[in-house]
């Protein structure tokens, strides 16, 4: 089914856009990494977020940290580069990797998308 704005809803393909969710920790350098990844056309855009408190279990006890959310917008084909590259540069043994599909969008900015993370 394709809405007003030309995006398809549920778009499976490899070129559908989505959002990568990640964290890292406030004292890395998560802009660095969010450099890294648009230089290397992994993605179109990473947005960093300012330092917020994470609470989750960790080996057994209970853990808070400040970290940064990163919302990385790239297409689903690069999906398994990016997983490759945050676990080579991540500093967490375990990092967040959520894949969230895009249901619509603006038609500018996903083809944007698209056109920014091709080849």
């Amino acid at each position: 089914m394709t809405s007003d704005t030309g995006t398809t809803a549920a778009d499976s393909s490899a070129s559908a856009v989505v959002v990568v969710l990640t964290t890292f920790p406030a004292e890395a350098d998560a802009e660095a990494f969010g450099a890294t990844l648009v230089k290397e056309r992994l993605a179109a855009c990473v947005s960093v977020g300012a330092p917020m408190t994470s609470i989750y279990t960790w080996k057994g006890a209970v853990e808070r940290g400040l970290e940064r959310q990163l919302l990385v917008k790239t297409v689903r084909n690069k999906v398994p580069l990016l997983q490759a590259r945050l676990a080579a540069l991540h500093p967490y043994d375990v990092p967040e990797l959520l894949v969230l599909p895009v249901a619509e969008g603006g038609e500018a900015y996903l083809a944007w998308v698209r056109q920014c993370t091709a080849g």
